[in-house]
């Protein structure tokens, strides 16, 4: 009898991913929403499969992160911590070709919520991690495998909880690597030839979730009102609206600039970056934020009948800044607001820059190129944000790093948080084997 191949993280990787997007973990960020729950079952279960043995922790009811360790052959070494996230923002069906929570296969991707954020990742971490448990592998150095809770509202029932509360679980950990990186992007030079090139994220902008708070008198719509908040609240937001943030471009960027001027032959300069940017396609949105501190009003709350001035009016305000930019983009809001709009901080975090280079960023590059040999690797900054700011309150160095070979005609970088989300096939294999690979060197 002819014994049947091992499996490999690339033979199951699909199957896990759409099992994942079929469980809704939709989080509004208000404390509702189904949870993680089902989700972290599941992967506790395919864990326990393979002889791994999870712990779980729960913040609130349902809010939960499961954590596994595998043992290195140096325990000397700090260890890798290898993290995703199980919620997702929600989706409205309606707007969506498929159910967004089926877990849809069609025109060789997988369709639904979170197949780019970042169930697709989680999936290859969840693959590797068995893989490893059922080889008997022992890495080079210990790995953490984390599925965090809450990421999609800034981590404090995650990542935070987990750092304030239970942070011996991070002990001997020293360096990390999550989403938003490591993914390609096809570019043509002058002549016409394509390129591929993947960008590595080593940086991200810090968060600061505002609400404008605007108060005023109350009165009959029928009657004049000087002091009418939401007249106020609309000056504000003018305003901010309206500012021009001054251009900085970090290490990071400027060094992705370079790279992708070096590829394509079209230089750039502080006046003129449009032509070079068009080569990245949809991933040209997230550079364009990391030129600048960002401030984008997101929500609006105002009145309760037609005819009635009301006294408060409130909107919300999506900031991000560059790293040490935070004084200034808080004190900045501040003065655009005026003084009938007080600027209350929801929820603020970290940016964070780390050096691209060293031994982790050497392993990755390897991993990548092994591969796809004929490509390039850039690093670039986030402009939004991952679990991996709680991480480096431990003093933990993080990475963005989920690999994935695209087709050149995916507008991939603008479907986080967009509709139809979607990952093909062929991406979630390769990203598979890139990520074993780095898993069994690094």
């Amino acid at each position: 009898m002819s014994q049947s191949a091992p499996i490999t993280p690339e033979d199951e990787v699909v199957d896990l991913c759409r099992d994942l997007l079929r469980i809704d973990t939709s989080n509004p960020g208000d404390g509702t929403g189904p949870g993680e729950a089902e989700a972290a079952a599941y992967v506790v279960g395919k864990l326990r499969e393979v002889g791994l043995e999870p712990d779980v922790y729960e913040s609130d009811p349902g809010r939960q992160t499961v954590v596994v360790r595998i043992a290195g052959a140096d325990p000397t070494r700090p260890g890798l911590c290898v993290h995703g996230h199980l919620d997702v923002v929600p989706a409205d069906a309606a707007d969506w070709q498929v159910d967004p929570f089926a877990g849809v296969e069609r025109d060789g991707c997988l369709w639904g919520r979170g197949a780019v954020d970042m169930k697709d990742m989680v999936a290859m971490i969840l693959a590797c991690a068995r893989d490893l448990a059922r080889t008997g592998t022992v890495p080079p150095r210990d790995l953490l495998f984390v599925f965090f809770a809450d990421e999609e509202a800034g981590g404090v029932k995650g990542s935070h909880f987990m750092i304030e509360h239970h942070r011996a679980v991070f002990d001997g950990i020293g360096e990390a690597i999550s989403e938003v990186g490591g993914y390609s992007v096809t570019v043509e030079d002058r002549e016409g030839t394509e390129k591929r090139a993947y960008l590595l994220q080593t940086a991200e902008k810090g968060i600061a979730w505002l609400r404008l708070n605007a108060h005023g008198r109350a009165g009959h719509g029928s009657v004049p009102n000087p002091d009418n908040a939401i007249v106020h609240l609309a000056g504000a937001i003018e305003r901010i609206a309206a500012h021009k943030w001054p251009r900085e471009y970090i290490a990071s960027v400027r060094e992705l600039l370079d790279g992708l001027s070096g590829m394509t032959g079209v230089g750039w300069s502080d006046e003129d970056l449009d032509e070079l940017l068009s080569h990245l396609g949809g991933a040209a949105g997230f550079v364009r934020g990391t030129l600048s501190d960002t401030a984008n009003v997101t929500m609006l709350q105002a009145g309760y009948k037609q005819n009635v001035i009301p006294q408060h009016a409130y909107a919300n305000v999506d900031c991000r800044f560059l790293p040490d930019h935070e004084d200034h983009l808080m004190a900045t809001i501040r003065d655009l607001a005026g003084d009938q709009v007080e600027v209350e901080v929801l929820h603020r975090d970290i940016a964070l820059d780390s050096p691209f280079g060293g031994d982790l960023v050497d392993a990755m590059k390897a991993a990548l190129l092994a591969e796809d040999p004929d490509s390039t690797i850039l690093p670039y900054c986030l402009s939004g944000g991952t679990d991996n700011k709680a991480l480096s309150l431990l003093g933990i160095v993080g990475y963005g790093f989920a690999p994935l070979r695209l087709p050149k005609d995916l507008d991939f970088a603008p479907m986080f948080h967009g509709i139809d989300e979607r990952v093909p096939l062929e991406s979630l294999r390769f990203g598979a084997r890139v990520l074993a690979r780095l898993l069994r060197a690094c």
